[in-house]
């Protein structure tokens, strides 16, 4: 065979290898409202630089009808590329080929392309849609899965991991989206689940469709499994690209700096009356945070799942930060297990990759009831001050309203080792709310009053007037000052100047032991 017919023979392998399935497939694909492994890929990839690795692995199966079952690419299309201009690992499962089920080759792809990412330092982002583990192959498949979470596990906390839920992700395949930092799911044609709607029904009897049991807001809205969702696949890898603009590419660089045109001064007069006199009447905390960071971009993450706390991403003078704020709006921005557990997570996360932490209080308390102490609110609450004490990044806080006992501690406070903590004016920071307190503290006199009403009423705006303000609180030095709000931004701006050669040291140990 000449070398002209050699390179004819690799361009016709490779062409068959990149059809994946096969045209008949192909178009099922695009029926169903998804992309293929490799659209989705050039979709996320600069153009061009896409470099395919394991084109030409083949699976070693032979039970059952494998010897004679050809899968192109092994059902996973591997490599890497540059997303604006940055280095960054792939792997798409191709649901073309043998459903996209996971085979012994198949995850060998995976790993050799996850421990690449590892040596180069740079971030990973898989796309998953399959029909799961590929029985055939039996044990050799639940081998590849377990290899599969052990570089998961190994890498967290040193790259990036982005999972994109593209299809169905069931049974084990879900543990390694589940270990990665984010997850994003499209609507209606992504789900996630242990067992499927058919085991459920024959164990428990319930009915339930797949859409219900797994689908993209279950996941983000319900389980919190999930952090973000998508329309299609399109507006899914635009949002991935988003938030890999926040990131560093490893643990030991810092995110990307970026021009900003939004002068590091600028002065807020929105800020002045964005608190209601009326302490109990609610406001949007995102209004907040927009008036204060570059151009008003915040790429919120987790949006749907216990909004009573908002984390996200944002810019300050071109560098990333990561915010965690309560949410007035919801549940009184009080702290829950849900929220606490968003939050605790987000707080790592940043940790983790060098992404300083600003904090927004208005927290009145964790929430009460039955329901919130069955359900383990001491456990999950403690994730939050485990997670804040932890985090030696610099840590800024700033108190907008409420600030109020156990939680006013949980929210970034100084004694968690917060590095600058401000307060507006609005500030009430106390043990608790001046109802509850007055009640407590003036019993006696409000009972024996010829009118208790009127004794109450005053009672509570003595109290109110004695504690619930930020001065107590800055005489002790717990508030480093008390800050006009128009000029929250400038002021923001140099402390992280000022925190950015911060150094901490942790005690010698293998790690700690978080309350999960």
């Amino acid at each position: 065979m000449s070398t002209i017919d050699k390179l004819n023979d690799l361009q016709h392998r490779r062409s068959v290898i990149e059809q994946g399935g096969g045209a008949d497939k192909v178009k099922k694909q695009h029926e169903s409202g998804k992309l293929t492994a490799r659209e989705r890929i050039n979709l996320l990839m600069d153009e061009g630089s896409f470099i395919e690795i394991d084109a030409f692995v083949k699976h070693r199966g032979t039970e059952f009808d494998m010897p004679a079952t050809e899968a192109p690419g092994e059902g996973v299309v591997t490599g890497y590329g540059t997303v604006d201009g940055r280095l960054v690992y792939v792997y798409a499962q191709d649901f073309t080929v043998i459903g996209g089920s996971l085979g012994e080759m198949h995850a060998k792809k995976i790993c050799k392309v996850m421990d690449m990412a590892m040596k180069m330092g740079a971030p990973i982002v898989g796309i998953n849609d399959s029909g799961g583990a590929r029985i055939q192959e039996g044990i050799d498949a639940l081998s590849g899965f377990g290899e599969i979470f052990y570089r998961n596990t190994i890498a967290s906390g040193v790259i990036p991991q982005i999972s994109v839920i593209m299809g169905p992700c069931a049974g084990g395949a879900v543990y390694s989206p589940a270990i990665t930092d984010f997850v994003f799911m499209v609507d209606k044609t992504s789900q996630m689940f242990i067992t499927g709607p058919q085991v459920i029904k024959a164990v428990t009897g319930e009915d339930v469709s797949f859409e219900q049991l797994g689908g993209a807001m279950a996941h983000n809205s319900k389980s919190g499994v999930a952090h973000f969702v998508s329309a299609d696949d399109k507006e899914c890898i635009e949002q991935v690209k988003l938030l890999l603009s926040y990131l560093p590419s490893n643990n030991l660089s810092d995110a990307p700096v970026y021009e900003t045109n939004d002068d590091l001064n600028r002065i807020s007069d929105k800020l002045t009356a964005i608190v209601p006199d009326d302490a109990n009447k609610p406001y949007d905390m995102k209004e907040v945070i927009a008036e204060i960071v570059d151009n008003g971009d915040f790429f919120e993450v987790h949006p749907h799942f216990a909004q009573n706390i908002i984390v996200g991403f944002a810019r300050m003078n071109g560098r990333t930060v990561g915010i965690i704020a309560n949410q007035p709006k919801v549940l009184a921005g009080a702290l829950d297990v849900n929220s606490s557990d968003k939050a605790a997570r987000f707080i790592r996360f940043c940790d983790c990759f060098n992404i300083p932490i600003l904090t927004f209080t208005d927290v009145p308390g964790y929430l009460p009831g039955v329901s919130q102490e069955h359900s383990g609110i001491i456990r999950h609450g403690a994730k939050l001050l485990y997670a804040y004490s932890e985090a030696t990044v610099p840590k800024i806080n700033v108190i907008i309203r409420k600030a109020y006992g156990g939680a006013y501690i949980a929210m970034s406070s100084k004694h968690l080792g917060a590095d600058m903590v401000f307060a507006w004016p609005t500030a009430e920071i106390a043990v608790m709310g001046p109802e509850g307190a007055a009640n407590i503290i003036f019993r006696k006199e409000i009972a024996n009053a010829a009118d208790p009403v009127a004794a109450r009423n005053e009672k509570i705006e003595e109290y109110r007037n004695k504690f619930a303000n930020p001065y107590v609180a800055a005489a002790r030095g717990y508030i480093d000052d008390v800050i006009e709000p128009d000029s929250t931004r400038p002021r923001i701006i140099s402390a992280l100047e000022m925190l950015a050669s911060k150094r901490e040291n942790r005690p010698a140990k293998k790690h700690g032991n978080i309350p999960v």
